[in-house]
């Protein structure tokens, strides 16, 4: 393995790991998280076992291929560290579409719109990625429509698990529902900034 097919690994590997991120459903995550992990952890035994085959000519680049492979595979069992890069990234990213997707909202540009769901909006788009598991959003007015909830999701789970999810909100009562959250586990729960919340709840 010389150093081109070395990046195209690790560039292949960055392309599971967004497809993972934004487009596998929950009940796969679990089987491509496990299948990922096996088939790095193999390839670094067999990159260990050539180092110690070497070692009496052990070259630098065998040395780099093993702490490559050390570090993808630390990685990709730490599921949790790169899902937050990408989270992080994709925050910052998408910033400006999601304000544009609250403002539609508030406009009622968008409404829920599925048979199955009195909350959920289907995204006229496919791409970008706004909201994983689908690019729905959830939309909740109250009764007057002088307060809006918007929600969009991180990672979607179902049959009511637990969910990760980016939260407009100038809902009185719900963001003291956040800060609620936020004050018994802030390490999954946080306030972005005025009116948007990071939220890990059913």
């Amino acid at each position: 393995m010389g150093k081109r097919k070395l990046i195209l690994v690790v560039v292949c590997w960055c392309i599971l790991k967004l497809i993972q991120y934004y487009f596998l459903p929950y009940f796969i995550v679990v089987i491509f998280w496990l299948g990922l992990s096996v088939g790095v952890f193999l390839i670094l035994i067999i990159q260990i076992l050539k180092m110690l085959k070497e070692r009496k000519a052990l070259n630098n680049f065998r040395i780099i291929k093993v702490a490559v492979f050390g570090l993808l595979f630390f990685l990709t069992i730490n599921n949790t560290i790169v899902n937050g890069i990408i989270e992080k990234a994709d925050w910052r990213f998408f910033y400006k579409k999601r304000i544009e997707i609250v403002e539609h909202v508030k406009e009622r540009k968008l409404n829920p719109n599925v048979n199955w769901n009195r909350w959920v909006c289907e995204l006229p788009f496919e791409f970008p990625v706004i909201s994983n598991g689908g690019n729905d959003i959830g939309i909740e007015r109250n009764i007057k429509g002088d307060t809006l909830t918007v929600t969009f999701w991180v990672f979607r789970s179902f049959f009511n698990s637990t969910s990760t999810h980016f939260v407009y909100t100038n809902n009185k009562n719900k963001i003291i529902e956040f800060e609620n959250f936020i004050k018994h586990d802030s390490n999954r729960n946080w306030k972005i900034k005025e009116n948007w919340y990071r939220i890990f709840t059913n």
